[in-house]
C-alpha cells in the first residue's frame, strides 16, 4: 500500500509538472502570430524543447502506471491519456500559428475594429463566428489531409497485399500444374506396369505348359524304351 501510494504520488508529481509545462507552450503558441524573424524561431525552438520534455514525462508516467496495482492503472491510464490527447492539440495549434503571417492576431484585430471603430455589435458577433468558422475549417483540413495520408497509406499496403496473393496465386496453379502432369506420369507408369504384369503372367503359362510338355515327352519315352 506504501509503494502504491508513493507511485500515485509521484504520477501526480509528473502530472503538475506537465501542465505547468502545457500552460507555458499554450502562451508561447498565442505569441507566435505577434512575432517574426528570429524571435520566432526561437520561441518554435522553445515549444519544441517543452514538448520533448512533455513526451518524456508520460514516458515517466507510463512506467508509474506499469508499476501501480489493477485498481489504480485504468484510472491513471484514462488521465494520462487525456493529457496526451491535450498535447497533440498543442502540437497542432503550433504548426497552424506558424503557417500564419507574422501579425496581429484575428482577435486581436478583432478587439481593435471593435474598440477603435464605430462597427455595430451585429457586425463584430458576425465577424466573430466567421473566424470561429474558419478556425474550424483549417482544422477540419488539417485532419482530412491526415486521413488523406493515411488512405494513401492504406491503398500502398493494400496494393502490395494484392501483388503477394497474386504472386501466390500464380504459384498455387504452377503447383497443380505440376501435380496434374505427375498425376498422368504416374497413371501412364501404371498402365505400362499392369501391361508387363500380364505379359510376366502369360509367360510363365506358357512356360509352364512347356515344361509339363517336356517332362510328358521324356516320361513317354522313357515308358517306351522300357516295355519295349
Amino acid at each position: 500500500m506504501a509503494s502504491s501510494a508513493a507511485g500515485s504520488e509521484l504520477f501526480e508529481s509528473y502530472e503538475q509538472d506537465f501542465k505547468l509545462l502545457y500552460n507555458s507552450i499554450n502562451q508561447k503558441i498565442n505569441n507566435i502570430p505577434t512575432q517574426s524573424g528570429e524571435e520566432r524561431k526561437v520561441t518554435l525552438r522553445a515549444i519544441d524543447r517543452e514538448i520533448d520534455e512533455a513526451t518524456e514525462i508520460f514516458s515517466q508516467m507510463d512506467i508509474e502506471i506499469i508499476n501501480m496495482p489493477s485498481a489504480s492503472r485504468s484510472r491513471l491510464q484514462a488521465r494520462l491519456k487525456t493529457h496526451k490527447s491535450d498535447l497533440e492539440n498543442l502540437k497542432r495549434d503550433v504548426k497552424m500559428a506558424a503557417s500564419r503571417a507574422p501579425g496581429p492576431t484575428d482577435r486581436e484585430q478583432l478587439l481593435s475594429a471593435r474598440n477603435g471603430t464605430d462597427l455595430d455589435s451585429a457586425a463584430v458577433d458576425q465577424r466573430a463566428r466567421l473566424l470561429m468558422g474558419t478556425e474550424r475549417l483549417t482544422e477540419s483540413s488539417l485532419r482530412l489531409q491526415e486521413s488523406h495520408r493515411v488512405a494513401l497509406e492504406t491503398e500502398t499496403v493494400g496494393a502490395s497485399v494484392l501483388d503477394d496473393l497474386r504472386r501466390q496465386r500464380e504459384q498455387i496453379l504452377h503447383t497443380q500444374t505440376t501435380l496434374t502432369e505427375a498425376d498422368s506420369y504416374i497413371d501412364k507408369a501404371s498402365r505400362t506396369l499392369r501391361t508387363m504384369t500380364r505379359r510376366m503372367a502369360t509367360s510363365r503359362a506358357i512356360t509352364i505348359i512347356i515344361i509339363i510338355i517336356l517332362v510328358a515327352l521324356i516320361l513317354f519315352v522313357v515308358y517306351a524304351k522300357l516295355f519295349h
